[in-house]
């Protein structure tokens, strides 16, 4: 009988039912995104959450065999490639002019955001402060996925300042190497016996390790990659198709490097980036590719929708003696988080921020700051320290039936990360996600009844209340 040739293996049915969530956002991606002015992450979240575990069921990553390990490695890629095209996409020589602009996004306003992050979560879920302080580092740093998905390839972003838009994809493309500084805080308080061993450890092996040596392998590997490109295709030795295949391989060679040599990854793609495009010479000869829109759509998308079939939503309404994660609780901790973590630091500080120019940048800056792979990546990073001592972690957290003999507060702290970051980067996602929307909707109904475009896409002009009405003409000249 026919009927008995049929497989519908979780595999299979995986290849079929995420293959079509690509194609109808392919085919229907200029609409989705210039004229309901939504981006990719929150549609592939919701489509991982419907056909997840929780929904239809298609989707179920466990019973594939793919654990924590995997999604350590998945994130690692994603951001990898990402932060590797932030450094290419951004102008020529752009850190050399805006490097002070950059560090008071990386210093005083990552550092706020730290500390208060730390101090609502050790307020709201009542855990101890070195955990707090873990869990706060997963959520400082802005998501270069999220960014680059409403930042770039969309009418929306051509009514932000380019100024601004490069100011957080900048920030974006660093601030996830210079999390690692943070994130090792927590855990060396928790793991290290004496004060001189914390800081030992931090200063030589982050700080002078991980984020220096690393950024200068970074810069050596893209500068040297671009003088061998720039002398194979001076003798007509490579062909057009192999840019983009040089262009992922190389990211993927720089993540190769820095977690061989235990140095910060992110910051050795980024940094790879600038050397390798630091002449603009690079950036030239892809522009008509679209490349980053590929990315966004293969890659990003399909992590997304992996992230919604992955959510431990099990978890997400449990309570202990140590610690509660009720939905309320979670729901009220996320409220805050958005709200305090940015906003107010960027406000008090755009006067010393040369690209923010008016208080409503400032506001939308504060805004901008999405949680998404990056907290995913660091949380199993931090578990990895906590379970193993090394940088890849036990297959499952707790409760999965594996032995963890570990201190208590370890064992506690190993816990709560994972869902805690989770539960936020879900909430970021959807609500950073869909913020293009809700200002598209807003800016309609503040313009009067005359100057009002149709509701659904179609405006023309840059968004009243938002940014700036500087002209493309004057923008172009500040770049040059």
């Amino acid at each position: 009988m026919a009927w008995k040739q049929l497989e519908p293996t979780a595999s299979h049915l995986t290849y079929m039912v995420l293959s079509s969530f690509l194609i109808i956002y392919a085919l229907f991606s200029l609409f989705i995104r210039n004229r309901l002015h939504l981006s990719e992450p929150p549609l592939a979240t919701l489509f991982g959450i419907i056909f997840g575990p929780r929904g239809v069921g298609v989707l179920r990553p466990e019973a594939w065999g793919l654990n924590d390990i995997f999604m350590q490695e998945f994130t690692r890629i994603i951001l990898g490639i990402q932060v590797f095209a932030v450094g290419i996409e951004l102008p020529a020589h752009y850190l050399a002019g805006h490097w002070k602009n950059v560090a008071m996004m990386l210093g005083p306003v990552m550092a706020f955001g730290w500390i208060v992050c730390a101090a609502l979560i050790y307020g709201i879920l009542r855990i101890d402060f070195a955990t707090s302080l873990v869990i706060a580092a997963c959520l400082t740093p802005t998501d270069p996925v999220l960014a680059a998905s409403v930042l770039s390839n969309s009418q929306f972003s051509t009514r932000i300042p380019r100024r601004v838009r490069h100011l957080l994809s900048a920030e974006s493309g660093c601030n996830d190497g210079v999390s690692f500084p943070f994130i090792y805080v927590g855990l060396f308080i928790m793991t290290e016996k004496s004060v001189g061993s914390i800081l030992e450890k931090w200063f030589l092996l982050t700080i002078l390790w991980q984020c220096v040596f690393g950024t200068i392998i970074g810069l050596a590997i893209g500068v040297t990659a671009n003088a061998v490109l720039r002398f194979v295709h001076g003798r007509r030795m490579i062909g057009r198709a192999s840019y983009l295949v040089f262009y992922i391989l190389l990211a993927v060679f720089c993540i190769g490097v820095a977690s061989t040599l235990g140095t910060d990854d992110f910051l050795v793609a980024f940094a790879a980036g600038i050397g390798f495009a630091h002449d603009g010479w690079f950036r030239s000869k892809i522009a008509e590719t679209r490349l980053p829109m590929i990315i966004d759509l293969l890659l990003n998308s399909t992590m997304f929708v992996y992230f919604g079939a992955s959510i431990p939503w099990h978890m997400f309404n449990k309570s202990t003696p140590d610690f509660s994660l009720k939905a309320g609780v979670l729901l009220g901790l996320l409220a805050c988080i958005l709200l305090l973590r940015r906003i107010p630091v960027v406000l008090l500080l755009s006067p010393f921020i040369s690209d923010i120019r008016t208080y409503r940048e400032a506001l939308f800056a504060g805004h901008f700051g999405p949680m998404g792979v990056a907290a995913l990546f660091l949380a199993i990073v931090a578990r990895a320290h906590l379970e193993t001592g090394a940088s890849e972690p036990l297959p499952h957290p707790p409760g999965h039936g594996e032995t963890h003999p570990l201190p208590p507060v370890s064992k506690k702290a190993i816990e709560i990360i994972w869902p805690v970051v989770c539960f936020i980067v879900l909430g970021s996602v959807m609500v950073h996600g869909l913020s293009t929307l809700a200002i598209s909707v807003g800016s309609h109904f503040a313009r009067k009844e005359g100057e009002r475009a149709p509701l659904i896409g179609a405006e023309t002009g840059r968004f009243d209340g938002l940014v700036s009405d500087e002209s493309e003409d004057e923008l172009d000249e500040e770049e040059q």
